[in-house]
């Protein structure tokens, strides 16, 4: 046996084994008692290139601001100038109230409306003018309406294109008691207004645009135009007649007072210059309307002072007018006057709204003066359509009028109106 003192051990171990206690595992943890696992981390992908962070807007002084005003309110600012200015407007408020009443304004550069000039504007500036400084030549006061109307026709030609000078136009008139139609264009319409015109021109010593041997009748001096106009008139024709028109303007304004009551011969019949200038601004008037409509062009009637002087030329004219159609039978007969110099019988002639009145038509003798005393009826009209009617544009059956009273003189006293128009 082996001791202590001879290197033995007292367990039984070889001298060079562990204690027991040593060699022997504890006990082992629950799994509950575990910490789990650590999860490894995901990859990061990372850009090749990452975006570099956006500027800051740029900061712009009051000055650059207030002068981009007028840009913001037309709406022509970029995105990022819009942004600076708005952030600017909630700030300052001088620059607010402007940008409101660039607003504002810009409104009424984009409002729609009517592009014809008002008509009696001419005249309200002309009336200033001539209130502050008298004109040393003015334009006598029954030329004033031919005036108006070439220039108010004027504007619708400088304002179309070349190509409207081109577009069909359908004149009407009535002659032998039907309705009557010819086709042209806007310049026909024109050289047809000049031709005429150079009627009064030729009065007034003026050149003739057809020529001296030219024929006075109207309808006459445009188809001679007409034939003769190769190639097809155009918008050549329109300073000749702007000219020509500013020339019978002048010459009248100089000539005085006498020049009032010349003669102008149309043919068949003749005008004192008051009346003749008179009839050329109705004409220049229902030609302007013939082409605004061919044009689509918005074009009101005259002032109403003017109006009202045209339909009295046609109130005045109308005895005469009733009297040829008697003579071809085509309107009752004239009462016999009971007692020389007696009125005769009238018809009451009503025109509704501007530029209206009241006239009576004698109806037994063109020299008579209209009575209202020995009325036989009462036809009433609209200013326009009693215009129309006597343009030929409105038939007298189709006239939409109030009558009352002695029905064949209301018929015989609008047919006379409607005859009195041509071409």
């Amino acid at each position: 046996m082996t001791g202590p003192l001879d290197g033995g051990s007292h367990d039984g171990r070889e001298p060079d084994e562990p204690p027991l206690f040593l060699r022997i595992p504890g006990p082992r943890a629950a799994g509950d008692d575990l910490d789990p696992p650590e999860p490894e981390p995901e990859p990061q992908l990372v850009p090749e290139s990452a975006p570099e962070p956006a500027p800051e807007p740029p900061r712009l002084s009051h000055k650059v601001l207030k002068s981009l005003l007028g840009a913001w309110a037309l709406s022509a600012c970029s995105a990022a100038e819009t942004g600076l200015v708005e952030d600017h407007l909630t700030e300052c408020a001088p620059c607010a109230g402007e940008a409101l009443r660039l607003r504002d304004a810009v409104g009424l550069l984009h409002a729609e409306g009517n592009l014809d000039l008002d008509p009696r504007l001419r005249s309200r500036v002309l009336d200033e003018c001539l209130g502050r400084r008298p004109a040393r030549v003015p334009v006598p006061g029954w030329a004033a309406p031919y005036d108006a109307e070439t220039a108010r026709l004027d504007a619708l030609l400088r304002d179309i294109g070349s190509q409207d000078w081109h577009a069909p136009v359908r004149l009407q008139w009535f002659a032998d008691d039907r309705t009557t139609f010819r086709k042209t264009t806007v310049a026909g319409v024109m050289g047809h207004l000049m031709t005429v015109d150079g009627v009064v021109a030729a009065a007034l010593g003026l050149d003739d645009p057809v020529g001296q041997d030219a024929p006075v009748d109207p309808t006459d001096r445009t188809e001679t135009f007409w034939r003769s106009a190769a190639p097809p008139p155009t918008r050549a024709l329109h300073e000749p007649w702007r000219e020509q028109s500013h020339a019978l303007i002048r010459t009248v304004s100089f000539a005085g007072r006498g020049v009032a009551e010349l003669s102008v011969t149309y043919g068949e019949f003749a005008l004192p210059l008051r009346d003749a200038l008179l009839e050329r601004a109705f004409e220049c008037w229902i030609h302007g309307t013939d082409i605004a409509e061919a044009v689509a062009y918005p074009y009101r009637p005259p002032s109403g002072p003017h109006l009202h002087s045209m339909i009295d030329l046609g109130a005045r004219l109308l005895p005469g007018a009733l009297a040829l159609r008697r003579r071809a039978g085509l309107a009752g007969p004239a009462r016999q006057l009971v007692a020389a110099g007696s009125p005769g019988r009238s018809l009451h002639l009503l025109v509704e709204g501007a530029g209206g009145g009241d006239w009576y038509i004698p109806l037994d003798s063109p020299a008579a003066v209209g009575c209202r005393e020995l009325s036989v009826g009462q036809v009433a009209l609209d200013a326009v359509e009693f215009c129309q009617v006597v343009a030929g544009r409105v038939s007298p059956e189709d006239a939409a009028a109030g009558q009352d009273g002695d029905r064949e003189a209301i018929r015989d006293v609008l047919f006379a109106a409607a005859a009195m128009s041509r071409l």
